[in-house]
């Protein structure tokens, strides 16, 4: 009973040690229509970031079913920061290895975080404008439901 209660505890006080390292400050997503994205469906966000100060991870938020048929996705992301030019930059990024989807699965949807930029970066305050745009070879990408951006404040 004791090992029990110690197990319990322990779990607790990892579960609050991992939820005190970020702060959200903006997440989107945008169903897909019939789960079939189109390569000229392009996804349009706006993220108002208030404090200057501090570091941001942004991600790639993106729900799937299991029978999504590639264990990668390429992007286009593009980011609008207050009172500069649009930057589009193009993503490669992995959703599985050989041993399964890297995301976590409730039944048979998948839900995948990737980070976007490597390591944290200061957002100076404002109104930043996202997009994503598919570019896969399959056109419309089947199996996807919803696609969007998160944006959570690193506590240092």
């Amino acid at each position: 009973m004791r090992l029990i209660k110690f197990s319990i505890g322990f779990l607790l006080s990892i579960i609050l040690m991992q939820s005190c390292n970020t702060i959200d400050v903006y997440e989107q997503t945008i169903p897909i229509p019939k789960h079939a994205w189109k390569s000229n469906l392009r996804l349009n966000f706006t993220a108002v970031i208030k404090d200057s100060i501090g570091y941001y991870n942004i991600y790639f938020v993106l729900r799937h079913s299991e029978s999504y048929h590639f264990n990668n996705i390429w992007l286009d992301f593009t980011a609008a920061f207050p009172n500069d030019s649009a930057k589009t930059q193009r993503l490669n990024l992995q959703l599985a290895t050989g041993n399964g989807w890297l995301g976590t699965s409730m039944d048979d949807i998948i839900e995948q975080r990737l980070l976007i930029n490597k390591q944290p970066i200061r957002l100076p305050a404002g109104t930043y404008k996202f997009s994503l745009l598919q570019i896969m070879r399959e056109d419309p990408l089947q199996n996807i439901l919803n696609a969007g951006i998160r944006i959570e404040k690193v506590v240092q």
